[in-house]
């Protein structure tokens, strides 16, 4: 897929050897990007990022990654800061819209551009809002352990519950990346959550943490940011979980940022109420 426009702007598809730039420039606008979060992305949808080039310089990009054929998450909005204003991240924008077809769009924006992305056809369905802090110390909880290669199969199907698509080979890559530890909580009969912490250029980012009730999503939240070793962590909680909301206060993690995630139609049901920590503001 490729567009031409003003100043000799062409948009084509990047490829994870473009990742390094993407993420750099997500770095510079304190996004905190994840070390490894490019094979995974890429993964799931390895024609659905793209850049935009003047003279064969990168200026601008965006991902439109689907999931399925009902589905589909844009993110990565981002035009070098110097050639801002020209109408190269509207012509990036609306190319890489084209690659979601007929699916249902979501993302997770500032909320500074929700007005433009209106205009769009997205409409904010909630805030979600990245807290900050060192975890809590304490005691490993009953039932909390890493995760163990036969535990897969259950969290494939945890986190199909709790997402608007199915996205097994996100997770794959996910689950096993560089530096990506995995707790999960099991009663014994079956898991009640399971918790994803990775390295980041600022600091480590929990994503995601999906848990039954709010006693197990504390129990996953203090492992996680136990194996953090007292560094100060982020994750990003879905404002209508006020137990996730409460969980981050009561540990003494501070708003650092928020984001509007909206969409341009209707999404399957799932379990939002297990959503205490969302994965990738980037993928959904």
């Amino acid at each position: 897929m490729t567009s031409a426009a003003p100043q000799d702007l062409v948009v084509t598809q990047a490829t994870l050897a473009d990742w390094p730039v993407i993420s750099g420039w997500a770095a510079a606008e304190g996004w905190n990007p994840g070390l490894s979060d490019g094979p995974a992305f890429f993964a799931q949808d390895p024609e659905g990022f793209f850049l935009g080039r003047i003279d064969g310089e990168p200026v601008s990009a965006v991902s439109v990654v689907n999931y399925g054929s009902d589905y589909a998450f844009l993110g990565c909005y981002l035009v070098r800061p110097d050639l801002r204003g020209h109408g190269h991240g509207l012509t990036t924008w609306k190319t890489a819209l084209a690659h979601a077809g007929n699916r249902t769009v979501g993302l997770d924006g500032v909320v500074a551009q929700q007005d433009n992305y209106r205009q769009s056809g997205f409409e904010l369905a909630y805030r979600t809002i990245r807290f900050t802090g060192t975890g809590p110390e304490g005691e490993v909880a009953p039932g909390v352990r890493l995760a163990r290669p036969a535990d897969l199969a259950a969290i494939a199907t945890y986190d199909n519950a709790c997402c608007p698509a199915d996205r097994p080979r996100f997770l794959t890559a996910w689950l096993a990346g560089p530096g990506h530890r995995v707790f999960v909580r099991h009663d014994g009969e079956r898991l009640t959550g399971y918790g994803v912490i990775r390295p980041g250029l600022d600091r480590p980012r929990i994503g995601p943490l999906f848990a039954d009730t709010a006693e197990d999503a504390r129990a996953l939240f203090t492992a996680l940011a136990a194996d953090a070793a007292g560094r100060e962590v982020a994750i990003d909680v879905p404002e209508p979980n006020t137990a996730g909301v409460a969980l981050a206060e009561e540990a003494g993690f501070r708003p650092s940022f928020e984001t509007a995630r909206m969409y341009t139609g209707p999404v399957r049901a799932y379990a939002q109420e297990r959503v205490y920590g969302v994965t990738t503001l980037e993928l959904g």
